[in-house]
């Protein structure tokens, strides 16, 4: 689930490639396995032990299979994202992500455990590939593996330097894998984010990119990603979720609010769907139905076992904002004070619901 990222650091996270949609639908054999579609659909309703349980025993079934090391690397890379609090959107609305201050206490042992994973699956990958140099399968593992570990060293370690070598391997990789089968739909969605991220950084990024050889289109990149949307096997609601975060960043609310709805709807038990249609709705200006939107996750949230590992510090500052900017002060700084004093509230959003509490104290807000 390679998603919820700002538009450089998602270029570092995936990888770059292109493609061509349209055609017939070929997929790796093991992303129809019935066990593994169970695993997401638990890893979309953040039910991770849940689905690391399932792939964990895939894993053990396919000792030899890169893509079945992948599966357990991808839940355990955004279990971890999610401990952070790294799969709140609103930290990627805008590319201050990139040089704003972001505090995370990585997890040792999680790292040396992605670390193990990654190298488990590209080492399985090479094996493949040594022994059929034209398995797409492997290319396409081995470029998820590379993309994975792109992911956490831009999200969480916040090297982007490091991160966009990754990203460049997986692009070779999944390019290779396009060439050999371009009717692959679950590799369209590196290609897709890669054409809309680079037709819309700005100048010194693109430039930046430009010196890798590498170019973009928006247009391009959208209708790649809604194609995947469509008819991916394992990438359909990654990219669902990618293209609902495009549409944000080129301020196409209603739109955007649409495919946040329908992911609501397949998925009731993430909330973090759930959360997004609020966001849209805060930040397309439609301020009383973002308010109605956040108190009816807070609400469903009071149902036991509704919400799986819910942070409901993201609901409450979330609506904070939204009340800041109806101009009541009052409750926006009760809401702030929730946020803050949720027991999984980590340290970033400690810091920015402090330096929000302290604008509104210097208002006269008590």
């Amino acid at each position: 689930m390679r998603m919820a990222l700002p538009l450089f650091a998602c270029l570092v996270a995936t990888g770059m490639s292109g493609a061509q949609a349209g055609g017939a639908v070929h997929a790796a054999a093991l992303n129809r396995d019935p066990q593994v579609q169970e695993a997401y659909r638990r890893f979309y309703n953040l039910d991770y032990d849940g689905a690391l349980k399932i792939l964990d025993g895939v894993r053990q079934q396919n000792p030899s299979d890169p893509l079945a090391v992948d599966y357990v690397l991808e839940v355990t890379v955004f279990k971890e994202l999610y401990r952070l609090d790294l799969l709140d959107t609103t930290l990627y609305a805008h590319e201050g992500f990139l040089t704003g201050k972001h505090i995370v206490v990585e997890d040792p042992a999680m790292k040396v455990r992605v670390d193990q994973l990654t190298s488990q699956a590209i080492n399985l990958a090479d094996q493949r590939l040594k022994a059929n140099p034209r398995d797409v399968d492997a290319y396409y593992a081995r470029a998820m593996a590379k993309s994975l570990k792109a992911t956490d060293l831009g999200l969480i370690e916040r090297s982007f330097v490091s991160g966009l070598h990754w990203a460049l391997g997986a692009r070779s990789d999944d390019e290779k894998a396009l060439q050999l089968d371009p009717a692959y739909v679950d590799a369209e969605m590196v290609p897709a984010i890669h054409q809309f991220v680079v037709g819309t950084l700005p100048g010194p990024l693109k430039m930046m990119a430009g010196l890798f050889g590498v170019h973009g289109d928006k247009a391009k990149g959208l209708a790649l990603l809604r194609d995947c949307a469509n008819r991916g096997v394992i990438t359909s609601v990654e990219s669902r979720t990618t293209l609902m975060i495009f549409l944000r960043h080129e301020a196409r609310y209603q739109e955007a609010i649409q495919v946040a709805q329908s992911l609501e709807k397949e998925f009731p038990h993430d909330y973090l769907f759930a959360l997004e249609v609020a966001n849209l709705q805060k930040d397309a200006g439609n301020g009383p139905a973002a308010v109605h939107e956040y108190r009816s996750v807070l609400d469903q949230a009071k149902k036991p076992g509704y919400y799986p590992n819910m942070h409901p510090e993201l609901a409450w500052f979330g609506l904070a904002e939204t009340l800041r900017g109806q101009n009541d002060k009052s409750g926006a700084m009760q809401a702030f004070r929730q946020a803050e004093a949720q027991p999984m509230t980590g340290p970033d959003m400690k810091r920015r619901a402090d330096d929000a509490m302290r604008q509104l104290q210097a208002q006269g807000v008590k």
